[in-house]
């Protein structure tokens, strides 16, 4: 596998922008091989050599952590672009729906693709400097030498504003989003659109009171539901594991609640979830073992395979002696529909290395578990 390399996207829009620049967001955070590490606020600019009365910019800037090449994550980005209905045009000034531009890659200083990396405008541009400051502050030019932090000082007074802020599913940006008044929620709104469909199919009212924000509401709860897509175990257990030379006991966390949906009717099931391990000179920390249950658990899922991929994730991370999971649930595709059986239950289990092997250690785990 190739090294992970840092790289940092700006994402500009004038055309539904309240709208474009937090979808494109979403678009990356679900492309394969590219992690979002830092999220910066949603700033605000004039446009800049366009007509007069062009709309004004939001521009935002990402950071991601990537095992692509230059010329393949630029073609990540130019798909997200097409699937937010950007028409390219001889006029680099013309209003656009989204333009996104990979703008610093690792250290790489010359041209790619007829583009020079870092992009000059880093250094000149506001537009760009201010947004990449807010998102990684720290970050060095490496030939200019200063941070982004330091560019963007000289720029104060160009006008470009922060207007928004991000939430996503989990904090990437150490700005709140209630500190501003405009907070944009990542969501699809080709999704909302279908949600609206939706209700109309069945036969409601998508614009009578108390229905009239639902498609947004579903687009947005769907996008958190199922954010398990665009997170890997990689990027939830990061630095949060130890060398514990000596430490051979084992170690279990139970009531680890969890949430899911079935893929076959696409309706919750959730319950708790038993994981223990038995460690061969490493541990991990104690709240990434929730969070890998979680990074499956929000997916569409059967609860069989889940349990499985917890365990085989711990294995990979971890290389213990042997692995248990345990996973008990209710299914409201069982529970609302079918058999209706409302006080029913599933419990699953994946046994690996020594709990499988050694069923005095696998009666200790089912014993603690209880």
């Amino acid at each position: 596998m190739a090294d992970q390399v840092p790289a940092v996207i700006t994402i500009g829009s004038n055309i539904e922008k309240e709208r474009n620049v937090p979808e494109a967001i979403r678009l990356l955070r679900r492309a394969p091989n590219v992690t979002i590490t830092q999220v910066g606020r949603i700033f605000e600019s004039v446009s800049i050599g366009g007509p007069e009365d062009a709309p004004e910019f939001f521009n935002a800037a990402v950071v991601v952590s990537t095992d692509l090449s230059y010329e393949q994550l630029r073609d990540v980005t130019r798909a997200v672009e097409d699937e937010l209905g950007r028409v390219r045009t001889d006029d680099p000034n013309a209003p656009r729906t989204a333009d996104l531009d990979v703008v610093y890659y690792d250290d790489f200083v010359g041209e790619h693709g007829g583009k020079m990396i870092p992009d000059p405008d880093v250094l000149t541009a506001a537009h760009v400097a201010l947004p990449i400051a807010d998102a990684a502050p720290d970050l060095v030019h490496p030939t200019d030498g200063r941070t982004a932090s330091e560019i963007a000082e000289q720029m104060e007074g160009s006008g470009v504003r922060p207007v928004m802020a991000i939430h996503l599913s989990r904090p990437y940006s150490s700005h709140r989003p209630e500190d501003f008044d405009d907070v944009s929620d990542v969501y699809s709104p080709r999704l909302e659109a279908l949600v609206r469909q939706q209700l109309i199919e069945i036969g409601e009212d998508p614009e009578r009171e108390g229905l009239e924000r639902t498609p947004l509401r579903v687009a947005k709860a769907m996008d958190y539901l199922t954010s398990g897509y665009a997170t890997s175990v990689k990027e939830i257990v990061n630095d949060a594991i130890f060398d514990a030379e000596g430490a051979e006991e084992m170690v279990v966390v139970r009531d680890i609640e969890f949430y899911s949906m079935c893929e076959h009717h696409m309706l919750p099931f959730f319950g708790n979830a038993a994981v223990g391990y038995l460690p061969k000179g490493k541990i991990i920390g104690l709240s990434k073992i929730a969070r890998i249950v979680d990074v499956f658990a929000r997916r569409l899922q059967v609860q069989e395979r889940l349990t499985n991929q917890v365990a085989a994730a711990l294995e990979e991370c971890l290389e213990p002696y042997g692995v248990a999971v345990v996973l008990e649930g209710k299914h409201l595709c069982m529970m609302m529909r079918g058999v209706q059986k409302q006080e029913s239950a599933m419990v699953t289990s994946a046994m690996r290395g020594t709990f499988k092997d050694n069923p005095g250690t696998r009666s200790e785990f089912l014993e603690l578990v209880k």
